[in-house]
């Protein structure tokens, strides 16, 4: 509902000339239109003339006749109610469908626009929507009838915020509107008391505009930032404004400069493009001072390069890293791996000889109106792409193209969440986060996460409740915990146990900044809170009383009388070579040929005795295992030692070390044969990642 609206802000001549240049509606002239009644039958109403020429520019061959209809049935049911400014209350919907129409909005969505307060705040009915526009326009309707009744601030009743997000979930065009007619209201917020106006501007900030970002309706979304930047800190917002005002008025336009070589760069490659200057808005601009602390007269703008096809966008990119200096960390490829809204692009940075950086965004025609509108636009039939246009996520999250990847899995969360009060704290906690990394799973697939999640997110994006039974992760190659933070560009390969009742730590939740995650584990806790995982944090445990010194069986040395041992720094067992050596007391320790102890013995200069295997097999061996840490694992392993028909002589578990368990076996193996299928075995536990005979450092065993 807007009847609270009131005249628009006024903004100075310098942000009317920076605003993206869209007609705006002339409510005074509108108003006297509607007021004349309807036009003759067939005929479309003076107040519609515009916005459906507008439409007709992305739909050229949309039908207007439920436009004019709709609009019909608006205005008669609205004529008499006025808004607060004292303007015909109809300029309200006519407003927010011109907006949607600029984004490209199809039929359907502008005709449930003209009629989205018709319901809530007049005599129409949904029975009569449905009877004269169909169900699908209803739905609409209905869908938005009920956000009005949402509370969006901190005492939002979650339930009814939750039914709210499903709906949207099940049709995007829903949400649209709402977008539309919260941009409306905050352009027209000015005669408000201003408590009143900061509350509206922080729901806004905090619900609406995080929204409006993971749908990808960034015309929408960069606009409200600024209007809400505006209300809230309106000094910082003199301040950027006086900054653009002065930069204007200087005359100066180093990003012009760079835009015509650019231009003459890609007319000389035979590359057709369209090179624009794409200013930003006043909270950039007041970020970027933040972050630089001055301004560059590139910093007021970025360039934007639009092309028809997808291989002309990296065929840009060639042409400027190789006429320009590259500035190779302001690189990004949002083509091949598309952020979680659905926004494609390549970004880059350059500079020219004379020393100045410009940004430049590289994308086709298609993306540009995706990155605009985004769902508003992806409800276009002529925004979707074509075959072979694009490329379509490993995970499917491109599948349905009027749905991103985060809205799909906002419907699964509301689902696995035990209540309405976690999805809804889950959910804000979401809402709040900033800035987006991608990483990659072994098969090339890739998995878009928030900055600051950990392999514990991960996991649960790929996996889901299976993730349960996961045991850790290598990141780039190299072993690492579950709450390993994962940046951008890191290959993550998580390593899953095989056990179907496992559960995860209640530790896990320190790691995890996904609603999935969280929610998944909450969950799983609650219900099963007797067998949750333990973390590991035992002392080093002697098993089977102390560790035994091993003796030497069937190895034959040529020092007739002396004391025979197997040295305990690598335990050789037949059939590895061995090696000789006298030690104190006379006694001889045999080692494996490549034991660091002996090759030191060997460059000291100690001399070797002959030595070899007799006839018998029987050995004893030590053997170290690597593993993260479970309830049963111990268990697991002497049971899967004890199944190869080797007797466990002491074993003893170090402490964990950031969820990884290191034991050792001291080992009597009836036959040295047995010794691969024994670590095979081992290796095939649960949890466990690595089996190696011990390698102890010694210098004289």
């Amino acid at each position: 509902m807007s009847a609270e609206a009131t005249p628009p802000l006024n903004p100075t001549t310098s942000d009317a000339h920076r605003r993206r240049a869209r007609a705006r509606l002339d409510l005074r002239r509108l108003g006297r239109a509607a007021l004349l009644g309807p036009a003759a039958r067939d005929r479309l109403p003076a107040a519609i003339v515009h916005m459906a020429g507008v439409h007709r520019g992305h739909h050229p061959h949309a039908d207007l006749e439920p436009l004019r209809r709709a609009y019909l049935l608006a205005e008669s049911s609205h004529r008499g109610q006025m808004r607060k400014s004292g303007e015909p209350y109809i300029t309200h919907p006519l407003a927010v469908t011109l907006i949607l129409a600029e984004l490209g909005a199809e039929t359907t969505t502008l005709t449930a626009s003209l009629l989205h307060d018709t319901v809530e705040d007049t005599e129409v009915t949904l029975e009569q929507v449905r009877r004269g526009f169909g169900e699908e326009v209803c739905y609409l309707v209905d869908g938005v009838t009920k956000l009005e009744k949402v509370d969006y601030g901190a005492a939002a009743e979650p339930e009814t915020f939750r039914k709210m997000l499903v709906a949207t979930g099940n049709d995007v065009r829903v949400m649209s509107i709402k977008l539309a007619d919260r941009l409306h209201n905050m352009r027209t917020l000015g005669v408000m008391r201003p408590e009143k106006q900061a509350r509206i501007a922080r729901v806004t900030r905090d619900v609406l505009i995080p929204l409006a970002e993971r749908l990808g309706v960034q015309a929408l979304k960069t606009e409200l930032e600024d209007l809400v930047f505006a209300i809230l800190h309106p000094e910082e917002y003199e301040e950027a404004r006086r900054l653009i005002a002065a930069h204007d008025e200087s005359g100066e336009d180093p990003l012009g400069g760079i835009a015509q070589e650019v231009r003459g760069v890609l007319r000389e490659a035979g590359i057709a493009a369209e090179v624009r200057i794409r200013p930003r808005h006043v909270l950039s601009v007041h970020r970027v001072l933040r972050k630089r602390g001055e301004l560059r007269g590139t910093d007021f703008g970025r360039l934007l390069v639009l092309v028809q096809e997808d291989a002309d966008c990296y065929a840009v990119l060639g042409e400027l890293h190789t006429c320009f200096t590259p500035v190779i960390a302001e690189f990004k490829d949002f083509i091949a791996v598309p952020k979680f809204n659905l926004y494609q692009s390549l970004h880059t940075a350059v500079a020219r000889s004379g020393g100045e950086i410009a940004e430049i965004l590289v994308r086709t025609r298609r993306m540009h109106s995706s990155a605009e509108a985004g769902v508003i636009a992806l409800g276009n039939p002529d925004a979707h792409p074509q075959p072979g246009e694009g490329t379509a996520g490993a995970d499917g999250e491109r599948a349905d193209p009027t749905r991103p990847g985060w809205l799909s899995r906002l419907l699964e969360w509301q689902r696995a969440a035990p209540d309405p009060d976690t999805f809804w704290h889950t959910l804000r906690e979401d809402l709040a986060q900033e800035g987006e990394i991608t990483v990659f799973r072994p098969d090339g697939g890739t998995l878009g996460l928030p900055a600051g999640a950990s392999c514990v997110d991960a996991a649960y994006a790929c996996h889901g409740e299976d993730a349960h039974a996961c045991m850790g992760a290598r990141v780039n190659g190299r072993l690492a915990t579950l709450g390993t933070v994962l940046r951008d560009g890191d290959t993550v390969e998580l390593l899953m146990g095989q056990d179907p009742g496992s559960e995860p730590s209640r530790d896990w939740l320190d790691h995890a900044r996904t609603p999935a995650a969280r929610i998944a584990i909450e969950r799983r806790l609650a219900s099963h809170p007797a067998t949750e995982r333990a973390p590991q944090s035992a002392p080093r445990t002697p098993v089977s009383g102390p560790a035994m010194r091993p003796v030497a069986a069937g190895v034959l040395v040529d020092r007739p009388g002396a004391a025979v041992r197997l040295a305990g720094c690598c335990t050789p067992v037949p059939p590895d070579t061995v090696t000789a050596f006298t030690v104190r007391g006379n006694a001889v320790t045999v080692h494996r040929a490549q034991c660091p102890g002996a090759i030191r013995m060997q460059a000291d200069g100690r001399p070797e005795v002959p030595v070899r295997w007799g006839e018998s097999a029987e050995c004893r061996v030590t053997l170290r295992a690597e593993s993260f840490g479970r309830t049963g694992l111990l268990a697991d392993l002497t049971e899967a030692i004890a199944g190869q028909g080797v007797a466990v002589i002491s074993a003893t578990v170090e402490p964990p070390t950031q969820q990884r368990v290191h034991h050792s076996y001291t080992l009597q193996l009836p036959d040295a044969g047995l010794l691969p299928g024994l670590m095979r075995a081992m290796r095939e536990v649960p949890g466990v990642y690595d089996v190696h005979r011990a390698q102890h450092p010694t210098g004289t065993s």
